[in-house]
């Protein structure tokens, strides 16, 4: 092997041991959501086929809430709108974590998960189209339904089939899904948005430029934050825009960075990865297990209804975007980015494992099912014959996922017991990369009084991350 082709960078390199050691925890977190996701929509489906499904509808149909500002919404609804939008913050926080201090602040990692989750959105959408658009009574506003990922879905799906997957793979399949849920909300906020009112989405950004202030000030204080992102929830949600976007836009506006007077980013996590820290376990375990409870309940009505269902266009559109668009976008754009920069799959993989993690990629649930309701309407027809859909497609992408990965197991142990090896006993695994230079406060976007003197020593580590930091950053 020559000089030249050693350097030729790697698709799927692996990162530091201390990013590679963040995100598996946050993969253990979604692990056991995806788990209760799954028992969520599991019990809906039953529920809503036995003969107490008249109960089932009951109880999503149940109106709580005051009347005013049209809050006097069902019970479904106030998942779909309420719990999605602590679902959609952390998606925020982690998109916001990558383009600051992780993957995506690389232009040459971004481009692979970027390329990837594009072209995951984008194959998908037409083949849909060229499939139901056809079929009337707006059949062609369900084109964003197979677009998306669910990540817990896909890594309980990992935790059966995939234990041993390389952590290379695991962040590529972490990152996708990210870039994914904001490409998922920008289609959302744009496509799915009607009878736009410019008072309240004008009104909903006084509390939360006031919540920017307080985080940028390192403010944690719930009983300040959480009444202004509420009152952000409440504006947007009556502006017309999906209530989930303010979950991003807060989730943008907090620092990810520490600032110097809290030790700079040496000193330990910002302020971003402690609201993540505590949002997280609430948005797996309770959010979206909740929302899939009272999302997945459909009658199928037996084998007939089935039948009905499957042969609907819309759910052939559905189904064919999510095992086979999804796969296509995925790994056309990933091997688009290797063409053109010249990258090659990191040691001892090949396309077979680009492709499993591909049909992963075709497992969409969480915001699927959301998008479903918004173009076609809770408790419709179309909307129940897209719940079967999405399920049917998302269930076979897991199981043609799960006999490639596990057709690879072997090449995935040995990769696993070689990052596991540490001959000179420093706790940091002899195949991982140095710790990268971290992103400073004293870079151009961060340029100020503050940051022009030197460099300041990290505290005591018994303070918590950013505790009493006053200075505003913008990281």
């Amino acid at each position: 092997m020559t000089n030249a082709t050693r350097r030729r960078p790697s698709l799927f390199a692996r990162r530091s041991w201390g990013e590679t050691s963040r995100i598996s925890a946050i993969l253990r977190r979604e692990t056991v959501g995806g788990a209760l996701l799954l028992g969520g929509a599991l019990i809906a489906l039953i529920w809503s086929n036995s003969p107490w499904s008249g109960a089932y509808q009951a109880l999503r149909d149940t109106t709580v809430g005051p009347a005013w500002w049209h809050l006097d919404l069902s019970v479904a609804t106030w998942a779909a709108d309420g719990l999605l939008a602590v679902f959609f913050f952390v998606a925020g926080l982690e998109l916001k974590r990558e383009f600051v201090a992780g993957d995506l602040r690389d232009p040459r990692r971004a481009a692979v998960p970027v390329a990837a989750a594009v072209g995951g959105v984008v194959v998908p959408a037409v083949l849909y189209y060229l499939i139901a658009a056809g079929a009337g009574d707006g059949a062609g506003r369900g084109w964003a339904i197979p677009t998306a990922t669910d990540i817990a879905f896909a890594l309980a799906v990992l935790a059966v089939v995939g234990r041993f997957l390389p952590s290379a793979l695991r962040t590529f399949l972490l990152t996708l899904a990210v870039v994914d849920d904001l490409l998922a909300i920008m289609i959302i906020a744009v496509f799915y948005t009607s009878d736009l009112a410019v008072a309240p989405l004008l009104g909903a950004l006084l509390p939360l430029a006031a919540f920017a202030i307080l985080v940028q000030r390192r403010i944690r204080s719930w009983w300040l934050l959480l009444p202004l992102a509420a009152l952000t929830w409440v504006l947007v949600h009556e502006s017309g825009v999906h209530a989930t976007v303010a979950g991003v836009l807060l989730a943008f506006t907090v620092p990810v960075v520490r600032s110097a007077a809290a030790g700079g980013p040496d000193a330990g996590p910002g302020l971003a990865e402690h609201f993540e820290h505590r949002v997280r376990p609430i948005s797996a375990g309770i959010a979206v297990p909740v929302f899939a409870f009272l999302s997945a309940g459909v009658t199928i009505g037996g084998l007939a209804g089935l039948a009905t269902a499957l042969t609907d266009r819309v759910a052939v559109g559905i189904a064919v975007g999510l095992v086979v668009g999804k796969p296509i976008g995925i790994l056309a754009a990933t091997w688009l980015v290797s063409r053109f920069t010249r990258a090659d799959l990191d040691e001892g993989l090949n396309w077979l494992d680009v492709l499993g993690l591909a049909l992963l990629g075709g497992i969409g649930f969480t915001v699927s099912l959301l998008i479903g309701e918004l173009a076609f309407g809770l408790g419709s027809a179309r909307d129940d014959h897209a719940k079967v859909a999405v399920l049917a497609g998302s269930l076979l992408s897991a199981l043609l996922a799960s006999v490639i990965l596990r057709a690879r197991s072997r090449v995935y142990r040995r990769v696993h017991e070689a990052e596991r090896v540490d001959l000179d006993r420093d706790g940091v695994p002899d195949v991982f990369q140095p710790e990268p230079q971290r992103p400073t406060d004293a870079g151009p976007a961060d340029a100020g009084p503050a940051d022009a003197g030197p460099a300041v020593s990290a505290p005591d580590p018994a303070r918590p991350a950013d505790a009493g930091d006053s200075l505003p950053g913008t990281r």
